[in-house]
């Protein structure tokens, strides 16, 4: 994990670096050579995705000589955990606080872990979402997590509950219901043990007004303040991320091209479904224009 992107791009190898002496410990020895069980643990995963996230920012900032400070995009988006790198590059928080966060973050998710459990429903009818929900919260706390795209839902809540909604979705038209092998029942209100811990943790923490308006996870509301995205970090634990809400918001601003920072192609394909019409491109994507950031490339070469 961001091995090759730290070989080629010194800029990115001296935000692994900074992690690791931010934690005091080699969390990038951990992304590069595992072991992956260890890596996925909840405090190991959220740090080093944060940190791999800045790492794709900042070279592609060097490669092609951008000021962010004279380029902006319109928005920032971040999906859960996303919420922080998003920060990071709107320079509402630095890159220290945010690995230190989200390690924190992690283990206050791990502690509030109560007999939770999670699973991805795919292909039911956005008609029927209601009846699962409330088939759901009839046997115990029970909520949608995530809206990722059409046909597309996270739920989570108590084991009994999750693992009853995921037999009613399939009554209710689903393709799929996967439980998933995760203990922790994130965005949901088992975590407002994590929220109020969290509360307390990000006191003390600078937060400076974003760049340009950052969304938030629940509902889309641009966020345009340090102290609204301070709130945002700690109401998101307990309440779903509406992935679809945020894209239609930025395409009916006028968005036409989003371009996603860090590991992986997950949410550049979320956009393609939810707006079909938008160009949308991951860094870490080789069909990428101009291959973007993906090893090897020459630091500093046009695109």
């Amino acid at each position: 994990m961001g091995r090759l992107l730290a070989d080629y791009a010194p800029v990115a190898a001296g935000v692994f670096a900074e992690a690791d002496t931010v934690l005091g410990e080699p969390l990038s020895r951990l992304m590069f050579e595992g072991p992956a069980d260890q890596l996925d643990q909840t405090v190991n995963s959220q740090p080093a995705i944060l940190a791999t996230s800045v790492a794709y920012l900042r070279a592609l900032q060097e490669r092609f000589d951008i000021d962010s400070s004279a380029v902006v995009p319109q928005f920032f988006a971040g999906h859960s955990m996303g919420q922080y790198s998003a920060m990071v590059a709107a320079g509402v928080i630095d890159l220290a606080d945010g690995i230190r966060l989200v390690r924190e973050r992690g283990r206050q998710m791990q502690a509030s872990a109560q007999d939770g459990s999670m699973a991805a429903i795919i292909g039911l009818p956005d008609d029927q979402v209601g009846a699962l929900e409330g088939a759901g919260q009839a046997l115990g706390v029970f909520t949608i997590a995530n809206r990722n795209s059409p046909g597309q839902i996270v739920v989570s809540g108590e084991r009994a509950a999750v693992a009853g909604a995921a037999d009613k979705a399939k009554e209710l038209g689903a393709k799929r219901a996967i439980v998933l092998p995760v203990s922790v029942a994130a965005h949901s209100p088992l975590m407002a043990r994590a929220a109020e811990g969290m509360t307390h943790v990000l006191a003390d923490v600078q937060f400076r007004d974003p760049r340009a308006p950052l969304l938030a996870n629940a509902d889309a509301r641009p966020l345009t303040t340090g102290e609204q995205c301070r709130a945002e970090l700690v109401e998101h634990l307990t309440r779903g991320v509406d992935w679809v809400k945020a894209v239609e918001h930025m395409t009916a601003q006028g968005v036409d091209s989003f371009v996603e920072v860090g590991p992986g192609k997950v949410l550049t394909g979320l956009i393609r479904r939810i707006a079909p019409d938008a160009q949308a491109f991951a860094l870490d994507d080789q069909s990428a224009p101009g291959g973007l950031l993906v090893p090897p490339f020459p630091i500093g070469a046009s695109a």
